[in-house]
Order: structure tokens, then sequence, then C-alpha cells
């Protein structure tokens, strides 16, 4: 087994690359580093890598957050059974890992102790998300959030959902999930979610699972400020799907293909990367990449 790390490059992610040399100091195993030089550069690098080594058992090792990770599993999708994916968390949020208590993804030992898992994947246009693509709200509290980080502020997405509630709550979208229209008025947010967890605290979607072959579909209708404010708590801790007061304002299903429609351009949040569309269309495929996963410690098995 070779293993690529392939680095989050930016400035304020300079810390990685020596606590990772550290980490390899002295191990004896086969190894390359490559520091990513701007947005989308991990992409690219992981893909041509597999197109000249097309037999290479190899795991490509994301080391930095959401969007590292997002970049290194679009560069493997489709890039066949010898290559796997894994996750050293450096980033501000890395709510793919949410959906593995009792696994450590800062500890390289951890890694390389640890087990092969088929995972789902979405496909949404000719982009992909591993863990969580938002509309509406949640993407322009991410796209805040992207903002404040390259500022260097502290609490980014907590800073954000200010700038979500006064710019984002009346999104005027169509959605359909495996044929059933299940938006009828104005829309806050929609979560098409294969992950668990988005924005570091929000589980949005706490039933999902990252193999069962099923998105989940979660939209909150445009609410008053206020009342949106005080079902805020329960969504941020993901009580909303049991609580009969949450569920009076959104809709909920399980899906293998989810379509949004807008009359003018939304944003899409997917694992913190943003782009935009009208149409948007969002499709699970089931078991699409290998994740190594860091070794279950053994106080969690317990």
């Amino acid at each position: 087994m070779r293993y690529i790390f392939v680095v989050n490059g930016r400035s304020d992610k300079a810390h990685i690359l020596p606590d990772l040399e550290a980490q390899l100091a002295g191990r004896d195993i086969s190894y390359t580093t490559y520091v990513t030089k701007g947005i989308g550069d991990g992409t690219r690098y992981v893909r041509i890598h597999c197109e000249f080594h097309p037999g290479e058992e190899v795991c490509f090792v994301a080391c930095g957050g959401s969007g590292t990770v997002n970049e290194v599993v679009t560069g493997i999708f489709g890039a066949g059974p010898e290559k796997s994916f894994a996750i050293l968390a450096y980033g501000t949020t890395n709510d793919f890992t949410k959906c593995w208590p009792g696994r450590s993804f800062t500890s390289l030992q951890d890694l390389l102790e640890g087990e092969e898992k088929q995972v789902d994947l979405i496909r949404c246009n000719d982009d992909f998300a591993l863990n969580v693509a938002n509309i509406g709200f949640d993407a322009m509290v991410a796209y805040r959030a992207n903002e404040f980080i390259e500022l260097g502020r502290s609490n980014p997405y907590g800073r954000s959902v200010l700038a979500g509630m006064l710019g984002s709550r009346f999104n005027r979208v169509r959605i359909w999930a495996d044929g059933e229209k299940i938006s009828s008025c104005l829309t806050m947010l929609c979560t098409v979610a294969n992950g668990r967890c988005c924005g570091g605290e929000f589980f949005c979607a706490p039933r999902a699972k990252v193999d069962d072959g099923l998105i989940e579909v979660c939209l909150i209708r445009s609410l008053p400020l206020l009342l949106f404010l005080s079902i805020l708590p329960l969504y941020r801790s993901g009580r909303h799907l049991d609580s009969k007061r949450c569920m009076r304002h959104m809709v909920y299903r399980q899906a293998k293909k989810v379509v949004v429609e807008s009359p003018t351009m939304i944003f899409v949040s997917l694992d913190g990367e943003i782009t935009a569309g009208t149409h948007l269309e969002f499709e699970i495929l089931e078991g699409a990449v290998k994740l190594r996963l860091p070794r279950l410690r053994e106080e969690a098995a317990q």
C-alpha cells in the first residue's frame, strides 16, 4: 500500500505539513506528500496520478478540512478498486468524521491500523458531495463562512448564521424527491445529505447512514425570524426530526434522486465548496468510493 498525503496549501494551513512530517518521521511506509496550489488542484493532482498509475494500490490521505476531502474524493471517483481515500482532520469543521464516533481522524497511527469500507457519494450535476449539499440559508452560511475563514476570523460559522438569516430566508425553489414534489411555497433551506452534520455543529441529518444508498432530504419552509430562532437549537442538535413542533414547518424524505429548480441562480454548498445553478440534480452513487477508516479505539468498542 502506498500513501499519498494531499495537504491543503492555503496560507493559513501552513502548520499542517510540519505536523504531518512529525507523525511520518521514522515510519517504514511508502508515501509521498503533495501540497495543493489552489482551489481544485487536489482533484487535478489525484486524477492525473490515477490515470498514470491505473493498477497501483494507493490511499490518498486528505490533510485539511471538508474542501480538501471533497477534492480528493472527486479525484478518485471512477479510478478503480485499487484507489481509496482517508482523512487526517486539520479543518475548521471536518463534518464527515462525525459519522464515526470512537475513531480519531487526527492520528496517523490509528489510520495505518484502520480498515477499509465502501461509502456512498452524492453526484450534483457534474460535481460531488461526500457529506452534505446545502441549498438556501445553509449555502449562504457556508459561503460567508469561507470568507470569514479567509480573513482569519474566529467562529466563522457562528458569524455566518446572521448573514444567512438576513439574506437567504426566502428562496423560490421547487424540489422533487424521487419524483414527489415536496416544496410548494418559499423555502428557507434544504439539505441533501449523505452524512449527518454540517457547519461543525448542525446535525441536519441525524438518521443518515453513509452506506445505505439513500439521500436524506430535509427542507425547512420560510419562517418568521423569531420562529426560526426558536427551533434552531433543535435543528442544531439533531432533534428536529422527533419534534412535532419542528416538523410542522419541515419536510423530510429519503430518496435516490433529488431535483431542485429555481427561476434565478441559487447557491449550493457541496461539502463547503460553493457552486450555483438554476437546475440541480442530486443522485446517490451507492458504494462509490473506498474509505480507509481509523481503527476503532478500545474504549469506544466496549
